[in-house]
């Protein structure tokens, strides 16, 4: 049962990746390790014809209509504050002390004023969130991604993540939490996630080989969270940049 609501929320991420990318993704240009096309192809299909379609998106379907949304805050709110010790942790081994230092300040607040995280008392004195996971440590000190792995119900992964997510979990609280707890809070994420981008589908549907979609989507979401944004750009792309930068001086 834990496992099931586990997978359940990693397949409300692979739509979540997929759906709430604003910018058109060049699908033929972009090459991703993906040794296994064949065989993930295949439980691509399961994952999102099968369980998000009689499972995830239903589920999340009800849980937005009839859970009231300050409810539905103050849950998400509890669930992400029990991460915010792996947060600080993982922004230390990656040298950002102050992130630490505010991972931290955000659990001590937020669990105590901020009764038990459902009040995110943190983020309304300026203590933003700073989410970070052992993955993208890993990836911050130079190891690669690996090749791509759609896992059954777990959506898209590839070996350098799924070596991270592994490590999180030894974080505590999480690893002190009951399995009931550990249900409940995944579940929350996942139907939270799902819920946020059932207006944004069309993106997905309207995608020529949403397999492709979601794959490029998830290696860009992946390495813009590495770089905390900071992606470099090619020499085409600067100078197209420039180019445009110049025209609007000139109006």
């Amino acid at each position: 049962m834990k496992k099931s609501l586990f997978l359940m929320m990693h397949l409300s991420l692979l739509i979540l990746t997929g759906c709430v990318s604003n910018k058109a993704i060049d699908q033929e240009s972009i090459q991703y390790s993906d040794p296994l096309e064949t065989v993930n192809r295949s439980i691509w299909d399961f994952n999102y014809e099968v369980l998000d379609a009689f499972v995830l998106r239903p589920s999340a379907v009800a849980y937005v209509e009839y859970m009231p949304q300050a409810a539905r805050t103050g849950l998400l709110n509890m669930a992400e504050n029990l991460e915010e010790p792996s947060n600080s942790i993982n922004n230390l081994l990656q040298g950002k002390v102050a992130d630490s230092v505010s991972s931290l300040g955000r659990f001590v607040l937020n669990s105590t004023v901020g009764l038990l995280g459902v009040i995110d008392v943190a983020s309304e004195i300026g203590l933003e969130r700073k989410e970070e996971a052992f993955g993208e440590v890993l990836g911050s000190w130079g190891l690669e991604t690996g090749p791509y792995l759609m896992l059954p119900a777990l959506g898209p992964s590839d070996v350098r993540s799924g070596v991270g997510d592994y490590v999180d979990n030894f974080y505590g609280p999480l690893d002190a939490l009951n399995i009931y707890f550990s249900i409940f809070r995944m579940s929350i994420k996942a139907l939270d996630a799902r819920g946020s981008v059932i207006q944004q589908e069309q993106q997905l549907h309207a995608s020529a080989d949403p397999y492709s979609f979601v794959k490029n989507a998830y290696f860009q979401n992946l390495e813009f969270k590495v770089k905390d944004g900071k992606i470099e750009k090619s020499a085409e792309e600067q100078q197209q940049d420039e180019e445009i930068d110049a025209y609007l001086n000139n109006l």
